[in-house]
């Protein structure tokens, strides 16, 4: 398994992982790559998994996907830590996560993430929790 930049040759694939997610975002995605803000993680050279991430004052994690038939095998938790290992020492970096999927919670909380706060609206379905953690 590696972690690398995303490709602009990767976007059929990405998309494919993206339509895993409940509320997928296919034009975040097509700016993210042109803008170089895909991380994704890789079987084959080939993407399975990636972490979409928006720069501004804090470093916000706007997706991470990884396709179902490679989930649970430290994809996610590898693109967080490539993230992390890239930013300047106590960079904040935040993520919402729907409050009902756990994996995604343990996932962040094993990975030094803490909540900040709840957002009744952040998600067209509904709430979200703001997670928080530094570089």
């Amino acid at each position: 398994m590696s972690v690398r930049p995303a490709r602009p040759t990767e976007r059929r694939a990405l998309a494919s992982v993206q339509a895993s997610l409940s509320e997928p975002n296919p034009e975040l995605l097509r700016w993210a790559i042109d803008a170089g803000n895909v991380l994704v993680s890789t079987a084959d050279d080939r993407p399975v998994g990636y972490l979409l991430a928006v720069y501004g004052d804090s470093v916000h994690v706007a997706e991470i996907a990884v396709r179902p038939d490679h989930r649970r095998e430290g994809r996610a938790s590898a693109l967080l830590s490539r993230l992390v290992s890239s930013l300047e020492t106590g960079s904040r970096i935040t993520v919402a996560v729907e409050p009902g999927n756990e994996a995604a919670r343990e996932l962040y909380r094993s990975t030094g993430f803490e909540r900040l706060r709840r957002d009744e609206s952040y998600f067209e379905s509904g709430a979200a929790l703001i997670l928080a953690r530094r570089a």
